[in-house]
């Protein structure tokens, strides 16, 4: 069955870093756009990075360029996000998203907490 596990969440200092792993099974890695959401109470799920399946395209949230980057081995079957510079702000449980258009397809991992407090 798909399976999208993430890892790597955790407490960080201001001004830290962490890296999230999501490793996917059960379909087709290579031909999804792998993206990292993140939410936090009361607020809706908002987009933080994605990258495509083809060419490896990349979008960024505003809040986020320059600080995060997201990449993905698809030998691996898995898709990083690396945070540096942590801010207070970035706190929020963390999910991975594998999407694709034709046929249209969505899944979801179960999120990961990051917490950036001193």
């Amino acid at each position: 069955q798909v399976q999208l596990v993430e890892s790597g969440g955790g407490l960080v200092q201001p001004g830290g870093s962490l890296r999230l792993s999501c490793a996917a099974s059960g379909f087709t890695f290579s031909r999804y756009t792998m993206s990292w959401y993140r939410q936090t109470p009361g607020k809706e799920r908002e987009l933080v990075a994605a990258m495509s399946s083809v060419g490896g395209s990349t979008n960024y949230a505003d809040s986020v360029k320059g600080r995060f980057t997201i990449s993905r081995d698809n030998a691996k079957n898995t898709v990083y996000l690396q945070m540096n510079s942590l801010k207070a702000e970035d706190t929020a449980v963390y999910y991975c998203k594998a999407d694709r258009s034709y046929p249209a397809m969505v899944y979801w991992g179960k999120g990961t907490l990051v917490t950036v407090s001193s």
